[in-house]
């Protein structure tokens, strides 16, 4: 389903942290087909055939750190033949959503940035008492899809033998070297 911004919500995945237990609140989705269209057409695939997530959500420093797994089934056009490819993803969801809004840093134009490659990945933020976890959701299913999907035994080459001179790109600049040219 999309909202008024062409955002896609899914049903079911948002979590109240104000009513959230101390044992944490657990979430099992499985998005219906008005939902997953949406979605398709969001990620630029044919079909999300079936997308399933399962989440656990715990408090974590003043908001809440969601774990958990997605699956899904996804079909979309080889790069190769434009045929059908399905395509099953699993994916690990691990993330850190915190109340309020980053703060923007204004800093002096030739300050120094350090980002550390190795460290945790930024936390999302939320505001008020809910998070909703559909980009979450997406996104994940997003960073899974094979960016270049083939049929298998397709292949992305070069027609012709690799030894043959004539098929070389290189050909064309042989017949344009001069006799006696030795550069």
């Amino acid at each position: 389903m999309k909202s008024g911004s062409d955002r896609v919500v899914i049903p079911d995945a948002s979590i109240r942290l104000d009513s959230m237990p101390t044992t944490g609140r657990s979430l099992d989705i499985t998005v219906e087909r008005e939902a997953r269209e949406a979605i398709a057409a969001q990620v630029g695939v044919t079909a999300v055939d079936r997308l399933q997530v399962k989440l656990q959500a715990v408090r974590f420093r003043g908001g809440m750190r969601v774990t958990g797994q997605l699956r899904a089934l996804v079909t979309q056009p080889s790069v190769v033949s434009l045929e059908p490819v399905t395509e099953e993803i699993e994916e690990a969801i691990d993330r850190i959503f915190l109340p309020g809004v980053e703060k923007a840093f204004a800093g002096k134009a030739d300050a120094e940035v350090f980002v550390d490659l190795e460290g945790d990945d930024v936390p999302d933020h939320f505001e008020g008492n809910e998070a909703d976890l559909s980009d979450l959701i997406i996104e994940t299913l997003a960073l899974g899809i094979d960016p270049y999907p083939r049929l298998e035994g397709e292949s992305v080459g070069i027609a012709g033998d690799p030894d043959d001179e004539d098929d070389s790109p290189f050909a064309g600049l042989k017949a344009l070297k001069i006799d006696g040219d030795n550069g």
